[in-house]
């Protein structure tokens, strides 16, 4: 009976004693490593959020841009077809001299119904063309392609447009080549020349 006493306390007193340093080390390791696994989990989350940031403000901005490149698509065909409309227009006007002369009526009103179709789908496009005739040369919307005599009225001022410009929306989709007046610059008088000295007689 004494023995058993005594063994039972033996196996008390050892559960009482204090883990060995193995087990401690096992312990921390496990914390440690316990540890660096949420951190790295941290991690993960942190940049999947990000990823998920990056991915809203891509999908937004491709939706802002959307527009933009519809527009670019439609500039595209709309500058293709203005040199049909160039042709027209120099058609129209030759026809409007022939109907002053006489004749090409009938052409005359065929060009203009023509006309009126083009505007129409320019007005629904957002084209429209520009005036630069009578206003000071702008050099971001107009190109020169010459320059005739002008007054202290016009200098300056656009006097002939050869061929149409035309913005797109508020953006120059093409610019207007103009002829522009120049007042020429007056020559400074000529300085009358000096009498020379008289010699003097000895």
């Amino acid at each position: 009976m004494k023995n058993h006493k005594a063994e039972e306390k033996k196996t008390k007193d050892k559960a009482q004693e204090p883990p060995c340093e193995a087990e401690a080390q096992a312990v921390d390791l496990a914390g440690t490593e316990l540890e660096k696994q949420k951190k790295q989990s941290d991690d993960y989350y942190n940049q999947l959020l990000r990823l998920q940031a990056d991915f809203e403000n891509y999908r937004k901005r491709q939706d802002k841009e959307k527009p933009e490149w519809l527009k670019l698509g439609k500039a595209d065909i709309l500058l293709r077809l203005l040199p049909l409309y160039d042709m027209l227009l120099s058609a129209h006007a030759h026809i409007n001299t022939a109907k002053e002369n006489g004749g090409g009526d009938e052409t005359l009103k065929g060009l203009e119904m023509i006309f009126k179709e083009f505007s129409k789908v320019f007005d629904a496009e957002g084209l429209r063309a520009m005036e630069p005739v009578g206003k000071p040369y702008d050099p971001m919307a107009s190109e020169i392609l010459g320059i005739v005599d002008g007054t202290d009225e016009n200098d300056g001022l656009v006097v002939e447009e050869l061929q149409k410009g035309f913005y797109y929306g508020e953006k120059i989709l093409r610019p207007a080549r103009v002829k522009i007046a120049k007042k020429k610059a007056q020559e400074p008088p000529q300085a009358e020349e000096a009498p020379a000295a008289e010699e003097v007689k000895e």
